[in-house]
C-alpha cells in the first residue's frame, strides 16, 4: 500500500482507483461478510488511521470523552491499568500531569472533515442544492437497474453496460432522462469522457480529485457497491454490467445538466474560485494532544479487560490430565456464539471433547441447491473454489405462497387480492404480534439444504462451467487432513465425532447473511459439515489418511449437523449411515446437545428485555425461539455483538473460564505444529476474518451514522442488494445499531499458545497477517508454553506482561446470569 502523502500528481485514472480504495467495500445483501471498515487506512498505525480518517473523512473511532470518564467512575476503566497505560506513555513523573488532563481538562473539537467542503460552495456560494437535485433520480436509475428481484418489471432495455443502458433509455424514451442540450450533446458525444466533464463542472486540474471525492463520498453506499459489484460481478445472480467511473460520468452529467436548468450556462467551474489542491486531500494529520488523552482512554478501557482475561488464564491448570477415549468429540465453528455452546456441553458431559475451527470446515466449494437457478460460494470470501458441490433433493419443489406471486400485480388479480389476500394479512400480522410463528417470511437456515437429499461430493468425471463437480479421493484426503491437524486431533477418536456448522433464522433482519457462517461467505455451515463429514468417512479416504499417520478406528464415525443460532436447536443429517451401537450413542448424546441447547437459550436470554427471567428452563427457551419468529423483534440474537478475544490453544488452557460469550476459540495444540505451519493456517485466516468482524462492530458502534446503518427501523430493501433510509436515500453500510447497541468497542485480543519464537517466524512471513498485528488493529499477545508467561507484542516484538486483576470463583454460575444484561467479568467456575 503507497502512502498517499507522498504523492503530488493525481491523473483522473488514478484518482478513480483511490476512490475504489476508499470506498465502502460492503458486498450484496446476500454476500455480507464482516471486514475492517477503515481498509483504505489498515497501512498506518491503529490511532494514527483514526485520526487520518477523522480529518479526511469525518470518521469518529473514539467514545466521546465524557464517556470515557464515566466508564472510569463506573469502574470499568481500572484506575491502576489507566496508570500503568499512562506510565507506558509518559514515564511515571509526567504521566502525573496527564491524569489530571485525563479527568477534568476541558478541550474544544470543532474540526470539518477535508472531503465535502469543495462541493460545499454550490450551496454556500451559488446558493443551489445540487445534491438534493441529483441524488434521488440518480439513486432510483441505480436500484432500477441493478434489481435483483424487487421490481415488478424489469429495466427496459437490454443493454452492454450502465451508460450504454442510460443512452438507449435517453434515446428512446419519450421523457428525457437529461432534459438540457449541453449535457444531452456530451451524453452521446463520441470521445466523452470524465476529463471534458470536469472541466467544465471544475475547471482546475489540481482540484479534480477533491471534487470527485466529495461527490462520490456524498453517497458512499451507492458508489462502493458499484466499486464492489465492478471487481466482483458474480455478486449479482441477475448479471449487470457497471463499473465506477461510467456512474461518475452519468453523475456529472445529471449535475451539469441540473446546473445550466438552473443557471442557463452562466456559472462558473467551482474549482477556479475554491482551488482546492487533491494532494492536500492525503495529508497527514498531526497529533493533538485531545487525541492522545483519548488514545490513552481507549488504551485503558481495553487493557482492563484484556488484564482480567490473562489473569483468568495465569491460574488455570493448563496441562492435559491424561484420561481415556472421550464420550464424543464434536467441532464447532470459532464464532463466539458457540464459546457458551461449549461451555455448556462440555458441563452436562465433562467427557467430551470440544473443538473449534473455522466452520467451513476446510472444505471449499459452490453449492447448487435442488431447484436453485445459481450457485453460491461455501467457504471464506477471499477464496475461490474449484469445486461444485450439487444437491439431488428428494422432497417436491416448495409451493409458492400467495402473497409473492407477481400474478397479484395485475390490475385485476390485484384488485381481487388486496380484497382477499390483504384482509387475511392484516389478521394474520395480529396474530404474529400476539403468537408469533413460522411463516413465508421466516428466513430459516435449515433450509439451505435438503437433509434427506443427496449430494455429489465424490468426483466421478463431470465438469460444469468450469467447476469440477465433487473431490476426488486423494482431494478429500487432504482437507481431512488439514482439518484434524490444525485443531489436533490426530489420535483417540472417539466412536462418535461432530461436526456442527452453524446459520441462524429471521424474519425481521435485512442482514441476515451476517447472522450465517463468515467462514461459509455469510451462508449456513450445513453443507461444509455434511460434506466433510462424508469425506472423513470414506473408506479410501481413511486408508491414505492412515498411510500419512491419522489412524482413525473402523468403528468411528462422523456426523454433521447444524446449529440455529437464534432459535437454539440442532439439526443432524444422515444419521442412517450410523451403525446401531453408534445410533444408540448418538440418541443419548442428542439429549446432551438438547440440555446445552435449553442452557444456552438462558444465557442468552439475560439480554433480552421482552424476556420474563422467571419461567422454568423449557419455557425460556421456547420464548428464545419465538423471537425469531416475531415480525416485530428487530434483534432476534446480537450475533456477535461484545467480541473481544481470539484465543488460539488447547482447550485445557482456558478451561473452566467464562468468557461471556466473548471468545472466537480456535483450537491448537503447539505439540503437535512445532514448526507453526498450522499456526501459519490459522493466522492467516483468523486476523483478517475475527478481527474484520470485531472492527466492524467496533467502528459501526463508535460511529453508527457513518461507518454503521443508524437504527434499522426506518429501512428500506433496494434492489435486493442492500439497505436505505426512504425510498431515496444512500445505501446504508455498517451495522444497524440494533446489532450493536450492547457491544463495548474495543478491539480483539489475540492470544497464541506456542514458542515466542515461532510465533514471531509465522507472523513476520506473511506480510497481510503482520499488518494487521504490527499497526494495532488487533492487540496480540503469546503464552509461552515452557514458562506460561504472558508475552505481548510491542515494537515489533515481545515484551514480558503480567496481568494485575483478581478472578473470582464461582461455584454457581446461574445466579450471575440472571443478575445483569451488562458484560460479566471473567470468572473460574466449577458448575453452571
Amino acid at each position: 500500500m503507497k502512502h498517499h502523502t507522498k504523492r503530488h500528481a493525481f491523473g483522473v485514472e488514478e484518482i478513480v482507483q483511490e476512490l475504489r480504495h476508499f470506498l465502502p467495500a460492503q458486498a450484496p445483501l446476500k454476500d455480507f461478510v464482516h471486514h475492517n471498515t477503515l481498509h483504505a487506512f489498515q497501512h498506518l498505525p491503529f490511532f494514527q488511521a483514526l485520526k487520518q480518517s477523522k480529518n479526511q473523512m469525518g470518521y469518529r473511532g473514539f467514545l466521546p470523552l465524557e464517556t470515557y470518564r464515566e466508564l472510569y467512575r463506573e469502574g470499568k476503566i481500572k484506575g491502576n491499568i489507566l496508570k500503568n497505560v499512562l506510565e507506558d506513555h509518559f514515564g511515571e513523573i509526567d504521566s502525573i500531569h496527564w491524569i489530571v488532563k485525563l479527568l477534568d481538562q476541558t478541550y474544544e473539537e470543532n474540526s470539518v472533515p477535508k472531503v465535502g467542503q469543495l462541493r460545499a460552495h454550490w450551496k454556500s456560494d451559488y446558493h443551489f442544492n445540487l445534491d438534493k437535485v441529483v441524488h434521488p433520480f440518480l439513486f432510483r436509475i441505480l436500484s432500477a437497474y441493478l434489481d435483483q428481484g424487487i421490481s415488478i418489471w424489469s429495466f427496459p432495455v437490454e443493454a452492454t453496460g450502465f451508460l450504454d443502458a442510460i443512452k438507449k433509455l435517453q434515446a428512446q424514451s419519450l421523457s428525457s432522462i437529461i432534459r438540457g442540450k449541453r449535457a444531452s450533446e456530451l451524453l452521446f458525444h463520441p470521445d466523452l469522457n470524465l476529463e471534458m466533464l470536469l472541466e467544465i463542472l471544475v475547471g482546475n486540474k489540481e482540484s479534480y480529485g477533491w471534487y470527485l471525492f466529495d461527490q462520490q463520498f456524498a453517497h458512499p453506499g451507492w458508489s462502493g457497491m458499484v466499486s464492489v459489484l465492478e471487481s466482483q460481478p458474480e455478486s449479482l445472480l441477475d448479471a449487470k454490467t457497471i463499473c465506477l467511473k461510467e456512474v461518475i460520468l452519468f453523475e456529472c452529467l445529471l449535475e451539469i445538466d441540473a446546473l445550466d436548468q438552473k443557471f442557463e450556462q452562466n456559472w462558473n467551474p467551482i474549482g477556479h474560485r475554491f482551488p482546492f489542491k487533491t494532494a492536500e486531500l492525503f495529508e497527514n494529520s498531526p497529533f493533538e494532544e485531545l487525541d492522545l488523552v483519548l488514545q490513552c482512554w481507549q488504551e485503558a478501557y481495553e487493557w482492563s479487560y484484556y488484564d482480567e482475561v490473562l489473569a483468568g488464564i495465569s491460574i488455570v491448570d493448563g496441562q492435559s490430565k491424561p484420561s481415556g477415549l472421550p464420550s464424543f468429540q464434536a467441532m464447532f465453528c470459532i464464532d463466539d456464539r458457540e464459546c457458551s455452546t461449549r461451555r455448556h456441553l462440555e458441563y452436562i458431559d465433562p467427557a467430551c471433547a470440544t473443538y473449534g475451527t473455522p466452520g467451513f470446515f476446510n472444505v471449499e466449494f459452490y453449492f447448487q441447491p435442488e431447484f436453485g437457478r445459481f450457485h453460491t460460494k461455501s467457504c471464506p470470501a477471499p477464496v475461490t473454489p474449484k469445486y461444485l458441490i450439487k444437491e439431488s433433493a428428494n422432497h417436491k419443489k416448495l409451493r409458492k405462497d400467495a402473497h409473492f406471486n407477481q400474478n397479484s400485480h395485475s390490475l385485476v388479480r390485484g384488485w381481487v387480492s388486496a380484497q382477499t389476500l390483504g384482509f387475511w394479512s392484516a389478521f394474520k400480522l395480529v396474530g404474529n404480534i400476539l403468537k408469533p410463528s413460522s411463516s413465508a417470511l421466516e428466513v430459516s437456515s435449515f433450509k439451505h439444504m435438503d437433509p434427506k437429499g443427496t449430494l455429489t461430493v465424490e468426483y466421478s468425471g463431470v465438469e460444469e462451467n468450469g467447476l469440477q463437480v465433487g473431490f476426488k479421493v486423494e482431494e478429500m484426503a487432504d482437507r481431512v487432513e488439514g482439518l484434524l491437524r490444525s485443531i489436533g486431533l490426530l489420535e483417540k477418536f472417539s466412536p462418535l465425532v461432530y461436526l456442527i456448522g452453524h446459520g441462524a433464522s429471521s424474519i425481521n433482519n435485512t442482514h441476515y447473511a451476517g447472522y450465517d457462517c463468515g467462514a461459509c461467505c455469510g451462508r449456513p455451515g450445513s453443507v461444509n459439515a455434511r460434506v466433510a463429514a462424508t469425506m472423513a468417512n470414506h473408506a479410501k479416504v481413511r486408508q491414505l489418511l492412515s498411510l500419512r499417520g491419522i489412524e482413525i478406528p473402523s468403528s468411528t464415525q462422523f456426523i454433521g449437523g447444524l446449529h440455529d443460532t437464534t432459535k437454539d436447536e440442532i439439526e443432524y443429517f444422515d444419521e442412517d449411515v450410523l451403525s446401531p451401537e453408534n445410533l444408540l450413542l448418538h440418541q443419548k448424546n442428542k439429549l446432551k446437545f438438547t440440555q446445552a441447547l435449553d442452557l444456552n437459550a438462558l444465557e442468552r436470554s439475560r439480554r433480552f428485555d421482552t424476556l420474563e427471567k422467571g419461567k422454568p428452563l423449557n419455557a425460556i427457551h421456547e420464548a428464545v425461539k419465538k423471537r425469531a419468529f416475531s415480525l416485530f423483534e428487530p434483534r432476534p440474537e446480537y450475533n456477535h455483538a461484545t467480541n473481544a478475544l481470539c484465543i488460539i490453544s488447547r482447550k485445557s488452557t482456558i478451561k473452566g473460564l467464562f468468557f461471556d460469550r466473548r471468545a472466537f476459540l480456535n483450537s491448537y495444540d503447539y505439540r503437535k505444529d512445532p514448526e507453526g505451519k498450522a499456526l501459519t493456517k490459522i493466522l492467516g485466516a483468523a486476523a483478517p476474518v475475527c478481527g474484520g468482524i470485531n472492527l466492524e462492530y467496533y467502528f459501526s458502534r463508535m460511529d453508527p451514522d457513518k461507518l454503521g446503518a443508524g437504527t434499522k427501523l426506518p429501512h428500506n430493501v433496494m434492489g435486493l442488494i442492500g439497505v436505505a433510509n426512504g425510498a431515496d436515500g444512500d445505501l446504508r453500510t455498517g451495522l444497524p445499531y440494533q446489532m450493536v447497541e450492547i457491544h463495548d468497542p474495543i478491539r480483539l485480543l489475540m492470544i497464541v499458545e506456542q514458542d515466542p519464537q515461532v510465533v514471531l517466524n509465522v507472523i513476520q512471513s506473511n506480510p497481510a497477517t503482520y499488518e494487521w498485528i504490527k499497526n494495532y488493529w488487533v492487540h496480540f499477545v503469546v503464552i509461552d508454553p515452557s514458562t506460561k508467561a504472558f508475552l505481548k507484542f510491542k515494537d515489533e516484538g515481545f515484551i514480558a506482561y503480567r496481568p494485575e486483576s483478581n478472578i473470582e470463583h464461582l461455584d454457581h454460575l446461574k445466579d450471575k446470569l440472571l443478575s445483569t444484561k451488562e458484560n460479566l467479568p471473567v470468572y473460574l467456575i466449577d458448575s453452571l
